[in-house]
């Protein structure tokens, strides 16, 4: 199979400001398989996580360097693919590309959608959340309010509170937003590891007081060691992101956590995030599917998994101003891939973009 790589840079509507920092662009890496005259689609967006950051550059250079190792195999053979993919270290994000484009190529060939070849019901896809970066209180209100006349139909919130300006930031953030949006009652809370043990304590019971639903990374990666504390003592389900790669981190965090975030880049693709997903079910874990700054291709990806999910935090997509792909579609608060074969997936036409 012939494989190509080329870049692309997507600008959000809203800059998006977490406890990490704040992003307002991306370039992201589109993989394309060729083989038999059918092609395969697949991406990675860049992110960081600890000392090593999955840069664009990174990413885009590892694929580059398989390529030739490709030309002899079948997007059929997906252990030989794996296998070479680990011997080559190539980081998460990369894995993920060249995943979800022989999945989708080996959708296409059948003729199916990924969900239906997998027998999967769309009847079953929970809202995804829409996601309100860290802010003053009256901008995070207005964010609020744009979001609810773009998309009307939004069903659940997801702030990201972990402001370096301290709890009582954090706590009048959620205020705002639930006196801008009183109608929506599925609200949770991301600190992306932005709380130490005490401060994630004492929000637990203040946020399950407001009808928070869940809490997810309060504490750092690094710190699990602490999380035993706070899953027995926290009056809300505790989920972990950061903490989580891939089904092997997943076992010993089983007596610690409530659930896991699963995300394609991290993961490595749609086949370790198989494996973390039935891992997670036998651990008696709960599942939440996220992403970063995903085009539609990835965030359609990962929807064809979405029937076995609790949680979705699928909305990065709706917030470019330039995404070049069309895929799943947003009905009454929910992602839903279409019935296109493969991922199902096209380029946006430059007409249909005015």
């Amino acid at each position: 199979m012939q494989l190509r790589v080329q870049l692309f840079t997507v600008h959000k509507r809203f800059a998006l400001t977490i406890s990490r920092g704040t992003t307002a662009q991306t370039t992201n890496v589109w993989v394309v398989i060729e083989h038999d005259g059918i092609e395969g689609w697949g991406e990675a967006s860049p992110f960081s996580i600890g000392e090593q950051p999955q840069t664009t550059e990174v990413i885009a250079r590892s694929l580059q360097k398989i390529a030739p190792l490709l030309k002899a195999l079948s997007p059929l053979e997906r252990q030989r693919v794996e296998r070479l993919m680990l011997e080559a270290r190539l980081p998460s994000g990369a894995r993920a590309a060249l995943d979800i484009a022989l999945h989708d190529w080996a959708g296409k060939q059948a003729n199916l959608p990924l969900w239906q070849l997998w027998g999967f019901e769309r009847d079953r896809i929970v809202p995804t959340s829409i996601t309100i970066g860290i802010n003053p209180p009256d901008l995070a209100q207005q964010r609020v309010k744009d979001w609810l006349g773009q998309v009307p139909t939004l069903q659940a919130l997801k702030l990201k509170l972990g402001s370096p300006a301290g709890l009582e930031a954090d706590q009048a953030m959620v205020l705002a937003v639930q006196n801008a949006a009183p109608h929506i009652t599925q609200m949770s809370v991301d600190a992306n590891g932005g709380w130490k043990l005490e401060q994630a304590l004492q929000m637990s019971y203040w946020l399950a007081d407001r009808g928070i639903t869940y809490i997810e990374q309060p504490l750092p990666k690094g710190q699990e060691g602490d999380l035993p504390t706070l899953y027995h003592e926290s009056p809300l389900p505790i989920f972990v992101d950061e903490s989580c790669f891939s089904s092997y981190d997943i076992p010993p965090l089983a007596d610690r956590v409530h659930g896991i975030n699963i995300k394609l880049m991290k993961s490595g693709g749609l086949t370790e995030a198989w494996r973390m997903l039935h891992t997670a079910r036998a651990c008696g874990l709960k599942i939440m599917f996220g992403c970063y700054s995903d085009s539609a291709l990835l965030n359609t990806a990962i929807a064809q998994l979405s029937p076995l999910a609790d949680h979705l935090d699928l909305d990065s997509h709706l917030n470019l101003l330039d995404d070049p792909f069309v895929g799943a579609s947003f009905q009454n608060g929910r992602v839903l891939p279409q019935e296109q074969p493969g991922i199902g997936v096209r380029l946006r036409s430059p007409k249909a973009e005015g």
